[in-house]
This record gives structure tokens, C-alpha cells and sequence, in this order.
């Protein structure tokens, strides 16, 4: 009996050992800490047209995997390919100024580690800002089956502008306060992702977000957070407060409900009844936004783009303004 209590103790151990370097090892970060908040210059040349009218775009691009976001089933190259056909040939048409991305992956496996935002920028976008929230040797997730785990993760939140990047500031906001570890661990970054843009004489500030879906109280935290670096800048600058919010005010005490009520703030294409921007198949919820000061910005037009289909979950949101 002495001798299977050794035995079983030391296959415990083992499994123990095991488990623990595997989660220390998937969840270590792969790429350098000074590439999570890095304002990149390319060589593109510039597709900007000068006019006295500039547009502006958010859009939760779900790493391209358009209705498959998150599912346990098979997304081939194909998927990624064609999704990315799809959003270029738009984006190409309407030759956006400013483009505010969220859930854009630079080199994961689970797409194909294609750096979305560079091919994207090949449209004449010569200044990128990169604001990385989630880089991961390993995700365990989907949890099952073990074929469609994400595997290696390096994603975030983009700013691609015709016009040049002066600055960019990248605010981790509040977590779950009662996650445990295990998942605290694997589980991304909300960013504020705060850029200083210089269009011709002025400079405008883009506050490019994406909130917590799955903990109310922590969104409402983040909320709040969000809408004081907002009004930090709002009485100087030109500033835009945009992304996914991942909450409609049609919701029971929507956590977006203070950013709509505050004074003179503009609100993209939100005259009733609005469009939804999710999901991209049967859209039911608003839960994306522009929101922009009255004193220092006017709006010409705005809309949700529908242009794209189902490449992402969401559908993007776009904006044509003057600066004042």
C-alpha cells in the first residue's frame, strides 16, 4: 500500500508540475513591452485629399472572423481573406481620414498572423498608432475542442490617419475585481487608447475604446474613466470618444447612459430611431458610438456602414465633420 501512495503522489506532482509551467507558459506575453503602445510611420503613400470636410471611423473589426467571433468551430485562411478583400474594397471607396479600430490582430494564430492593420494601412494610411491589450504565448479558449483554441494572441486597438500622429498615450482601465486569477491571467487589457492627430493647423484628440461586455459593474467603472478623460480634453481640443461600449442605452441603467446625457456632446447618427450596429447579421443593439464636442467639432453627416456585411460581428460607424 506504501508503495501506490508513492506512486500516486509522485503522478500528482507530475501532473501538478505540468499544469503549472503550461499555464505560466501560455500566459506569458511573447512580444516586447515598449511594441504595446508604438506609433508606426510607414512608407504608404498618402491617400489623403485636401478639403475643408474630414471623416472619421470606428469599427470593432472582430480580427476579421466575421459571425465565427468566439465560436468552438472551424475559420479557414479563406475566411480571413476574403473578409479582408471585403473591408479593404470598402474602405477604398470611401477613403476615410481617421480609422479607429478595435479587435485588430498584428500576428495571431487564430488569424493566420496577418497584421491587419498594415494591410489595411497599404490604402494610404502612412501613420499608425498601435495599442496592443492582449498578447499571449497561448490561449486556452474556446475551451473545447483543444483544435479550436486561439493558440498565440497579439491584438489590440488601431488608429490608422491620413494625417500626421503626434502622440499617443495607451490607459489600462479597471478590471473585474473579483476574477479569479486563472482568468485574469489569460483575459485581455480595456484600453483607452488616447491619440493627439494634427490636422492641418489643429490638433484633434481621439479617445479610441473598448469596454467590458461581460461584467456590468466594472463597464460602469470603465465608463466613468472614459468620459473623465473626455472632458480632460474636451474644453481645448477638438476630441472624439469612440469604440465599442458594449452597452445600448435601451439597456436596464445602461452604463452608457452618462456619456449620452452630458452636456453639448455630439452624437453620431443617434437621431431616432437609430441604427444598430450589432450584430452584423440581425443587428439589434447599438452598442457602438462617436461621440464628439459641439464647440469644437460640427457634423456634416454620419452613418452605419452596412458595406461590409458580415466580415466583422459589428457593423462600423462613420462620421463626416468641419472643425470649427
Amino acid at each position: 500500500m506504501n508503495r501506490f501512495y508513492k506512486i500516486l503522489i509522485r503522478v500528482v506532482l507530475v501532473l501538478f508540475v505540468g499544469f503549472a509551467s503550461f499555464f505560466f507558459w501560455a500566459s506569458s506575453r511573447v512580444y516586447p513591452v515598449k511594441e504595446y503602445n508604438e506609433i508606426i510611420q510607414t512608407k504608404i503613400e498618402n491617400s489623403v485629399k485636401s478639403d475643408s470636410v474630414f471623416s472619421l471611423m470606428t469599427y470593432n473589426i472582430g480580427y476579421l472572423s466575421g459571425m465565427t467571433n468566439n465560436l468552438p468551430i472551424a475559420k479557414p485562411k479563406s475566411l480571413f481573406d476574403d473578409n479582408l478583400a471585403k473591408v479593404k474594397a470598402v474602405l477604398k471607396s470611401l477613403n476615410i481620414d481617421i480609422l479607429a479600430f478595435q479587435e485588430i490582430d498584428y500576428a495571431s494564430a487564430r488569424s493566420f498572423d496577418i497584421n491587419q492593420q498594415l494591410e489595411i494601412a497599404e490604402l494610404g494610411y502612412p501613420f499608425v498608432a498601435q495599442a496592443v491589450n492582449w498578447d499571449k504565448r497561448y490561449l486556452p479558449f474556446p475551451y473545447y475542442p483543444i483544435s479550436m483554441q486561439f493558440g498565440r494572441v497579439y491584438s489590440g486597438q488601431s488608429i490608422l490617419s491620413h494625417f500626421p500622429v503626434k502622440f499617443q498615450k495607451r490607459q489600462v482601465l479597471d478590471t473585474v475585481d473579483d476574477a479569479p486569477f486563472y482568468w485574469t491571467s489569460f483575459y485581455l487589457d480595456r484600453l483607452a487608447q488616447i491619440v493627439e492627430i494634427q490636422i492641418k493647423d489643429k490638433t484633434v484628440i481621439v479617445i479610441n475604446v473598448h469596454l467590458e461586455a461581460f461584467d456590468k459593474p466594472t463597464r460602469v467603472k470603465q465608463t466613468k474613466e472614459v468620459l473623465d478623460i473626455y472632458n480632460s480634453y474636451k474644453d481645448r481640443y477638438p476630441t472624439f470618444l469612440v469604440g465599442d461600449f458594449n452597452s445600448d442605452i435601451r439597456f436596464q441603467d445602461a452604463s452608457i447612459a452618462p456619456i449620452i446625457n452630458s452636456p453639448n456632446i455630439g452624437i453620431a447618427n443617434f437621431d431616432i430611431p437609430y441604427s444598430d450596429t450589432f450584430s452584423s447579421i440581425n443587428p439589434t443593439e447599438r452598442i457602438d458610438y462617436i461621440f464628439y464636442n459641439k464647440n469644437f467639432i460640427e457634423e456634416i453627416e454620419s452613418r452605419v456602414l452596412t458595406e461590409m456585411g458580415d466580415a466583422s460581428d459589428h457593423f462600423p460607424l462613420m462620421i463626416r465633420f468641419k472643425l470649427k
